[in-house]
C-alpha cells in the first residue's frame, strides 16, 4: 500500500501574484501532476490541513477542483486556516464513524488503517486535542489492536525548537501521547502546519510533518525567533506499507522556483 501526503496548500482566489511567483493554485497543481505521473500510483492521498487560506466556500471549491484529476481516493482534514463547515459541505462526512462536532473519521479500506484527527480551534492558529477528541481516538484504536494504523492531523504533537512555530503548537499533545502509548499498532502520526519536513519519536511511534506544496520555511537554528522561507523545493511525503518492511516513509521533492525571503521578523509576518 502506498499513501501520499500533501499539506498546507493554502489555496487563494488570486490568479496571479504581483511579484511574478506562482500562485498557490499553480503550486498545488504541480503536486497533483507529480502524483499522477508516479509509476507506482498511490492507493490514497491525504491532505493534512490548511487546504485553503481563508476557509471560504469559493476557496474550497477551487481546492476541490484541483484535486479532481486524482484517480485515487482523497481524504482531507482542516487546518487552522480552514473552516470545518465549508470543508464538510464540499467533502461530506468521509470515512466511517465520523463525529458531528469534529472532522474525525476512520478509513478501513486498506491494509493500513487510517484515522483522521481534527486539531482545529476556530479563530486560533494553535491547535488542540481536547478530551472528547482524544477519547474518540482511544475508542477507535481499541477496536483494532492488531491492525497497523496511521493517524493524520494538522498540528504536529512536538516542539520544533523554532519559537514562532512553537507558539502555534498543539495543546493536549501530552494527553495524546498517553493514548498512543497504549496502542503500539500506531505506525505513524503524520501532520503538516509547520511548512517543512521534520520527524521525532513520540510515545512509541514516529511523528512526521510534510512540507507545504506552497511556501516552506528554512530550519535555521541560529535565529529561532525569526522564520525564513526555504530555497528547497516543496515536497510530498510517501508512506509505503508492506508486510516485509513495515511502514517506510520518504520525502519526494516537487521541483519549483527558489523561494527565500524573510517571512517572519520575530514580531510579525511579512507575507
Amino acid at each position: 500500500m502506498l499513501i501520499a501526503q500533501i499539506s498546507d496548500t493554502h489555496i487563494k482566489l488570486e490568479l496571479t501574484r504581483p511579484d511574478g511567483r506562482p500562485t498557490t493554485r499553480e503550486l498545488m497543481q504541480r503536486a497533483v501532476e507529480q502524483l499522477i505521473a508516479l509509476r507506482s500510483r498511490p492507493d490514497v492521498v491525504l491532505v493534512t490541513g490548511d487546504c485553503t487560506d481563508h476557509g471560504t466556500p469559493e476557496e474550497v471549491a477551487i481546492f476541490h477542483t484541483l484535486l479532481a484529476p486524482l484517480p485515487m481516493p482523497v481524504f482531507v482534514i482542516p487546518g487552522n486556516h480552514d473552516q470545518r463547515a465549508t470543508l464538510r459541505a464540499r467533502f461530506g462526512a468521509q470515512g466511517t464513524q465520523a463525529t458531528p462536532d469534529f472532522m474525525q473519521y476512520v478509513i478501513e479500506d486498506f491494509p493500513v488503517r487510517l484515522i483522521a484527527l481534527d486539531t482545529l480551534i476556530p479563530g486560533s492558529d494553535a491547535g488542540e486535542l481536547c478530551a472528547a477528541r482524544l477519547q474518540w481516538l482511544d475508542d477507535r484504536l481499541r477496536e483494532a489492536p492488531a491492525r497497523p494504523t496511521l493517524v493524520f492531523q494538522h498540528h504536529p504533537p512536538f516542539d520544533t525548537g523554532l519559537d514562532v512555530l512553537d507558539a502555534l503548537g498543539l495543546k493536549g499533545r501530552d494527553a495524546q501521547g498517553r493514548v498512543l502509548a497504549r496502542h503500539p499498532q500506531v505506525q505513524r502520526v503524520v501532520a503538516g502546519h509547520i511548512h517543512c519536513a521534520m520527524q521525532q519519536r513520540f510515545h512509541g511511534t514516529l511523528a512526521m510533518t510534510a512540507p507545504s506544496t506552497a511556501l516552506n520555511i528554512a530550519i535555521e537554528r541560529a535565529t529561532p525567533t525569526k522564520l525564513w522561507a526555504s530555497l528547497e523545493p516543496a515536497g510530498i511525503l510517501l508512506h509505503h506499507w508492506s508486510t516485509r518492511a513495515g511502514l517506510v516513509s520518504h520525502l519526494m521533492p516537487i521541483p519549483s522556483p527558489a523561494l527565500g525571503p524573510l517571512i517572519h521578523d520575530g514580531v510579525d509576518w511579512r507575507l
